[in-house]
């Protein structure tokens, strides 16, 4: 009969670790298994997936022009109004703070945006970064308020 006290691999399942450099008897010694000199042998001897053998890196090989905008890109969290629908009650004000301690986004320091899928019946204050247009027609419909931040002017 089986049971979970005396479970144990199957034979041969679990090998013993090589002791490498532990004299020539061991089979492993002098050299450990790395050879005789040459770059492979020392210790951080092992290049970068990328190295090409000293030839001029591909990455340097190619033209770095035109504009990235990767350093300005919002990213937001997003947030359905069907989920808004089954965690808040009516009248309720929704926050970056509100949603991030019912779990419906993972950090309230980062921005949020407000999608229009599903329904919502409920009368909510909306105060977070972003809302769709349709998202927002919804709330307005069901007799919420969308409080968005006023635009930075520079």
């Amino acid at each position: 009969m089986f049971d979970l006290s005396n479970l144990a691999p199957a034979n041969g399942a679990v090998k013993e670790k090589k002791r490498k450099g532990r004299g020539p008897g061991s089979g492993l010694g002098k050299t450990a298994g790395y050879g005789h000199k040459g770059q492979k042998s020392r210790s951080g001897g092992a290049k970068p997936r990328w190295f090409e053998g000293g030839q001029m890196p591909l990455y340097r090989r190619l033209p770095k022009r035109g504009f990235s905008n990767y350093p300005f890109k919002v990213v937001y969290q997003v947030v359905n109004l069907d989920k808004l629908e089954a965690k808040f009650e009516a009248g309720e004000r929704v926050t970056r703070e509100e949603l991030e301690k019912r779990r419906l986004i993972r950090s309230a320091k980062k921005p949020v945006k407000i999608l229009a899928r599903g329904e919502i019946t409920k009368a909510l204050e909306v105060e977070v970064d972003a809302v769709s247009e349709k998202a927002k027609e919804k709330i307005e419909k069901a007799g919420g308020k969308v409080i968005l931040p006023e635009a930075k002017e520079e």
